[in-house]
């Protein structure tokens, strides 16, 4: 398995910008960064991501998206593709304002119907042997069974993703063609027929650091007229396949009360 270049703690600023922007935007970055290791020689740059994301019935973790809760945390299964001997990472994403801390463990695709259906995690169900990635897994597993969760969507994207080239300490990714559909099992498949595509035809720019804030992150915003918003590609899909496709019963707002509430607490930053 290659080496996991994950940035376990850092800040993310999230913005709209057309297509045309964001091919901009890749000219200005790359005089700063370099193509990561899984954008490099794909067309356009980019690479395919699929996440499935796990919430309780009543959609606790959705919830706390709409209602702005400071502290928070999702829990998806991250992939790439169809290869069977490829890893699914078991992730927690936890946000503190604009603070954002993951912790994930690289799981065997055999071992996903058994995690998802509560079997305690084993050193075995891993590709890795590293102790903080059994906790880490140990901790999902804690977090689904405290509150129920179980696979509610599958999101995919197109990622073009820039690294800095000395170490990891500044990232920034370029997300096209967002897509969300429910999915309600633990198949791992990257094939998507029933979707939405919150974002169309916008691009999702996220400017993501680990300890100082770039200057030149600045610098781009300024040039650019870009504006920070909130691009919650879980919590976006909910709302654009409607959540009651998910699970009807439990909200108590109907789908007109529910866009209104969310746009309402976001800033469109589109240019």
């Amino acid at each position: 398995m290659a080496e996991d270049r994950l940035q376990s703690q850092r800040f993310e600023l999230k913005y709209r910008v057309s297509p045309t922007t964001a091919l901009a935007i890749r000219d200005f970055v790359s005089s700063h960064l370099v193509l990561d290791e899984f954008s490099q020689g794909q067309p356009d740059n980019s690479y395919y991501n699929h996440s499935i994301y796990l919430d309780s019935d009543d959609l606790k973790l959705y919830w706390d998206v709409i209602n702005g809760n400071i502290n928070r945390y999702k829990l998806r299964l991250r992939y790439y593709d169809d290869n069977p001997e490829a890893p699914v990472f078991f992730e927690i994403k936890r946000r503190s304002n604009d603070s954002i801390m993951k912790r994930r463990g690289p799981v065997r695709r055999e071992a996903v119907p058994l995690l998802l259906a509560g079997h305690l995690p084993e050193q075995h169900h891993l590709l890795s042997n590293k102790p903080q990635h059994l906790t880490a897994l140990q901790e999902f597993s804690r977090l689904m069974h405290d509150i129920g969760a179980t696979p509610k969507v599958h999101v995919a994207y197109l990622r073009e993703a820039w690294v800095s080239e000395q170490d990891n300490s500044a990232r920034v990714t370029l997300d096209r063609q967002v897509r969300t559909q429910p999915h309600f099992s633990g198949e791992i498949t990257t094939k998507m027929t029933d979707y939405a595509e919150p974002f169309e035809p916008d691009v999702i720019l996220e400017l993501k650091f680990t300890n100082r804030f770039p200057t030149w992150f600045r610098e781009l915003a300024e040039v650019f007229g870009v504006m920070q918003c909130g691009c919650a590609k879980y919590a976006d899909g909910v709302v654009a396949l409607g959540n009651e496709r998910l699970q009807p019963a439990f909200s108590p707002f109907t789908q007109g009360d529910l866009v209104e509430r969310f746009i309402s607490r976001r800033t469109n930053g589109r240019t």
